[in-house]
């Protein structure tokens, strides 16, 4: 039924900013959707929480990427948002978005949480 769609650019330089877009289809991220996350896994690495915007609108990040890292939604497009800034070299990673259609209460932070993810997008970041 539903699916994500992870979309961006593959190869960025240090200090870039990146923006990622996760498109949805097959339901709506207002209304079929508890909340909707961005995971990232770097090679050779187990999977990283990034941070997640809940079904009212609300955030939360990593506290090691928050500063730098925004998570947003565009509701009539149907698409949500990554952005990092200040890219750095660790940064390179495969990102995946995935959602979690009710509270289930595993925390936010566990990407056991999530029911449906996207296939991922590979991201290097190199000068």
């Amino acid at each position: 039924q539903v699916q994500l769609q992870e979309s961006g650019p593959g190869l960025v330089k240090p200090s870039q900013t990146l923006s990622l877009t996760c498109t949805v289809s097959g339901g709506s991220i207002t209304t079929s959707f508890y909340g909707w996350a961005w995971i990232r896994q770097p090679p050779g690495k187990g999977l990283e929480w990034m941070g997640v915007i809940a079904y009212d609108g609300s955030t939360s990040y990593s506290p090691s990427l928050k500063s730098r890292t925004s998570i947003s939604r565009d509701n009539a497009k149907n698409t949500v948002f990554l952005q990092i800034d200040n890219l750095k070299p660790g940064d390179t990673a495969v990102y995946y978005c995935a959602a979690v259609d009710k509270d289930n209460n595993l925390p936010a932070i566990s990407p056991f949480r999530y029911d449906t993810w996207g296939h991922g997008t590979q991201v290097t970041v190199s000068s």
